[in-house]
């Protein structure tokens, strides 16, 4: 492509993170939208385990199983001229690390709200990683089918209790069993939910905001109530501010039902009016990379494993940041140091996966791994190096020992570990006097997908052994005495050979640093 080209292929770009507390019915927007893409003719929803009809971007059994997304799924489809990436995040506070680093790798956000909780505490933690990094928010208040609480109260919750403006774009005519339709403002129209006798979904609004008054539902007490609603936020609300929700200062608000598609079409062609085009990345050097310079260079955000048990395959997800990507090209790796050829790479429609010639900035593409990557590597093409900032990580805080539970399956033990901690959900690491595996992890949840993954995934039984929560502390190697070690402070090497103690408590810390006021202990690596 040329300069014009590229610009005009990274203008048609949105790349966006769904996400909320759990059962908010993420997923299932996500499920509505390929519908609209036409990428998957039925939507599946996660609840579906008796029809065999699971979301689409749950593909992992186990979460099949259990109904719930613990880990980003990424799908690309077109709508409306655009080109959209769309990564569907676990809501799960367990898989929290999986979610901000997703988060890195997007432009806005999509935060889901089920209308009768408002907001809860998963919300309100992801939504401050989008604050952190000033991205656009838009909100789609979920669940209108069924009985929920006062859209006036869910709006002077989301401006409470997450600090931020918002804006209501449409406003629900009744909910649950009164559900009548939706009062779009921003479109100047009422959307109704069910009008089976004339086919007609969107009714045209007068001058004065009103429907003409032969329709029926002019007569109705809940329609009159809207208006008066709306005379109240007109009069007293914010004023809509495209800057103010381009920096992430307000955010523009839908009330809707994924799981009866009401209201998300509506929503999907607002938001892509206003949601921005792949912005720039900065580097460790503060240099900013522009999506629309000549070289290409992209970072590893998400490393996944068996996506395809039949292949077990490894996929490491690349957020491209700038240029062009040609399959077959050459690139650097910039923490080897290495050149290396991309000749295998994927795109994922939903289901299906469809191998990627050409991409650009805003895309997310798949490239199979056999062990070259790592989550946080930056590539490039080109002779100038580059390096991305610091993908965010957590120190765990729940350990467990781990071992085979059959000794003659050890090769599928080693290959399973190995690989599932390539993934960054749980950390590996091996006792300095013994060897023994020891998996760290932020929430009991990780331990419990690991334990299941290696059976379904290695035919490989574990036995886990759990050792509590511990406190993790980096030691400098000059400074290690292995007699430093205790039952208080277990002595451990983390998957690049590097030195900490997992201490009991905070009692046992502090003793410890009584005992070497001299020895640094660093809580990261």
């Amino acid at each position: 492509m040329n300069k014009t080209e590229l610009a005009a292929a990274v203008d048609k770009r949105r790349t966006f993170a769904i996400i909320s507390h759990p059962d908010a019915g993420k997923t299932t927007i996500t499920e509505q939208m390929l519908l609209f893409g036409g990428v998957v003719r039925q939507a599946g929803t996660v609840k579906a385990r008796k029809s065999g009809n699971f979301a689409k971007s749950d593909w992992m059994e186990i979460e099949k199983k259990r109904g719930i997304s613990v880990t980003s799924s990424v799908m690309q489809f077109d709508y409306d001229g655009k080109r959209i990436n769309i990564l569907d995040t676990p809501g799960h506070e367990d898989f929290s690390e999986d979610t901000y680093r997703t988060l890195m790798a997007v432009d806005s956000a999509v935060m889901v709200i089920d209308s009768a909780k408002g907001i809860e505490p998963q919300t309100k933690k992801l939504f401050q990683i989008c604050k952190m990094r000033g991205i656009p928010i838009f909100t789609f208040m979920n669940k209108l089918d069924r009985d929920g609480r006062e859209p006036l109260d869910l709006l002077n919750e989301v401006e409470e209790v997450l600090g931020i403006e918002t804006y209501p774009m449409n406003w629900p005519i009744g909910m649950g069993k009164g559900l009548k339709g939706l009062y779009d403002r921003y479109n100047h129209r009422v959307e109704l939910y069910h009008n089976e006798a004339n086919g007609e979904t969107f009714l045209p609004l007068d001058d004065n905001g009103e429907l003409d008054p032969s329709n029926e539902l002019t007569k109705d007490s809940i329609y009159r109530d809207v208006l008066d609603e709306m005379e109240l936020i007109e009069e007293a609300g914010n004023d809509f501010d495209e800057a103010k929700i381009s920096a992430g200062d307000m955010t523009p608000v839908f009330f809707g039902s994924a799981l009866t598609n009401f209201g998300v079409e509506t929503f999907l062609k607002t938001y892509l009016k206003y949601a921005p085009k792949p912005n720039a990345h900065k580097t460790r050097e503060d240099e900013v990379i522009q999506p629309t310079d000549d070289e290409f260079a992209g970072f590893i955000f998400k490393i996944q494993a068996n996506m395809n048990p039949n292949h077990r395959d490894r996929i490491a997800f690349v957020r491209i940041c700038s240029g062009e990507f040609d399959r077959g090209m050459d690139v650097t790796l910039q923490r080897t140091g290495k050149k290396m050829r991309l000749n295998n790479s994927t795109q994922f429609m939903a289901d299906t996966r469809e191998t990627v010639e050409t991409a650009v900035a805003g895309d997310i593409v798949g490239l199979y791994d056999t062990g070259n990557f790592q989550i946080g590597d930056t590539i490039y093409a080109g002779k100038h190096a580059v390096q991305f900032e610091k993908l965010p990580q957590f120190t765990p805080e729940l350990f467990m020992r781990v071992t085979a539970k059959n000794v003659m399956k050890q090769k599928s033990f080693h290959k399973g570990i190995e690989q599932l901690v390539q993934e960054g959900a749980v950390q590996m690491y091996t006792s300095y006097s013994t060897g023994d595996y020891i998996l760290g992890a932020v929430g009991q949840l990780q331990f419990e997908v690991f334990k299941f993954r290696m059976q379904n995934e290695y035919n490989s039984e574990v036995i886990m052994e759990p050792m509590g929560n511990k406190t993790a502390r980096w030691i400098d190697p000059e400074q290690l005495d292995e007699k430093m070690s205790s039952s208080r402070n277990l002595l451990v090497k983390d998957r690049n050979g590097e030195p900490l103690f997992l201490f009991e408590n905070a009692f046992a810390e502090r003793w410890f640093q009584d005992k070497y006021p001299d020895v640094k202990l660093t809580a990261k690596l």
